[in-house]
């Protein structure tokens, strides 16, 4: 037999997964608490011992939504050096705004439900201590000139939360990741030190056209 606890903790559970997933593909406005309570299959006496009102359900929702991105950010960190770890993070970051329940519960609803400086909050709070972490690790390494790491990451920050609102209000959101990320890329290549990755290319490049160029003895 489950205790009360069990019970109570088992229902929380239940409304949480049913919130997920109309919130995930219903706009905030559309979904009322009738609809949760009658989803979930309990009473609205139920749901109101967990939660007050349907906003808090949502910002549960939106921080369980917030926490998965983040784990997919960190899952996508792989590369040969801590710079090239902080762009694979980044572009897996990026990958994870296709998902339709980001979209949705987070750059769509999350503002408008939250509140632009309570959404800022939650957002900086799972997302730029990982940024600020990624940088102080590159600078320890030599790969970005040593300086406060702080202002950075809200640069970036701000960068990555723009990209995702372009990505999930595009009409076709593929491309929109495709184009946000070369941008990031172009961006973030100005800000490592030594050579890119590209630059050699160039450099070979333009001494191929400058032997092509000379007259022929």
């Amino acid at each position: 037999m489950r205790t009360q606890e069990e019970r109570s903790e088992a229902m929380r559970t239940k409304l949480l997964a049913v919130a997920k997933k109309l919130f995930a593909s219903n706009a905030y406005s559309a979904i009322s608490v009738d609809e949760l309570v009658r989803s979930a299959g309990v009473t609205k006496g139920a749901f109101y011992h967990h939660f007050t009102d349907k906003e808090a359900i949502f910002r549960v929702v939106f921080e369980e939504t917030e926490q998965r991105l983040m784990q997919a950010a960190a899952a996508g960190a792989v590369g040969a050096d801590a710079w090239e770890r902080f762009r694979a993070a980044c572009h897996a970051f990026l990958a994870a705004c296709l998902d339709p329940a980001v979209q949705q519960i987070v750059l769509r609803d999350g503002p408008s439900v939250l509140g632009w400086e309570t959404w800022r909050e939650i957002d900086w709070r799972y997302s730029l201590a990982a940024i600020e972490a990624g940088l102080k690790e590159s600078m320890a390494a030599g790969l970005l000139t040593e300086r406060p790491t702080r202002p950075l990451a809200h640069l970036i920050f701000g960068a990555m939360t723009e990209s995702a609102m372009v990505i999930a209000r595009a009409p076709k959101p593929r491309v929109a990741l495709r184009e946000v990320t070369g941008e990031l890329d172009a961006f973030l290549a100005t800000m490592r030190n030594g050579p890119s990755v590209e630059k050699p290319r160039r450099r070979k490049a333009a001494r191929r056209t400058k032997i092509s160029s000379q007259p022929p003895a």
